[in-house]
């Protein structure tokens, strides 16, 4: 009855010195990396410039323009570009 006993405690001791390790281990995770988390400095965009009236006009102007000659994707995008460098007229 006696040595029972004893291997009863051994392993009652072991279970919570398991569990106190393991209980150490992630509190120590967690407290490792949460400072390092809370330093990282967030990204800061930059503001929206917001179109003048001009510009607006000579955008629909360039944009009606590529309409009219039906122009799509790269064309188009080059037509615009170009365009809204003249001030709204075409090349």
């Amino acid at each position: 009855m006696r040595i029972a006993s004893v291997l009863t405690s051994i392993a009652v001791a072991g279970f919570i010195a398991t569990g106190a390790a393991a209980a150490a281990t992630a509190t120590a995770a967690t407290t490792t990396t949460a400072p390092a988390a809370t330093t990282v400095a967030p990204v800061k965009k930059a503001p929206a410039t917001a179109m003048t009236p001009e510009k607006t006009a000579i955008s629909k102007q360039c944009s009606a323009l590529a309409d009219a000659k039906k122009l799509h994707g790269k064309a188009r995008a080059k037509f615009r570009a170009d365009c809204k460098k003249n001030g709204g007229k075409p090349t």
